[in-house]
């Protein structure tokens, strides 16, 4: 099992999209949302949504279907 990146998002719609990754049954999670909370620039820092290398296409798709996009 190999990670692999979907997409880099502000940080409050990375962690949406893992929720709605993982409601679709597609275990997600977000890499560096706490970077550099210390001196303030965490809202400027992209978070990145990894899934197991094997879900990517599936991933794409869901986060591709969502409203707003």
């Amino acid at each position: 099992m190999s990670l692999a990146e979907v997409g880099r998002f502000d940080r409050n719609e990375a962690h949406i999209i893992v929720g709605r990754l993982e409601a679709e049954g597609i275990p997600a999670i977000a890499f560096d949302g706490g970077a550099s909370i210390a001196d303030g620039s965490w809202l400027l820092i992209p978070v990145r949504v990894m899934v197991d290398e094997d879900d990517v296409d599936a991933a794409r798709a869901v986060i591709a279907s969502q409203p707003g996009d």
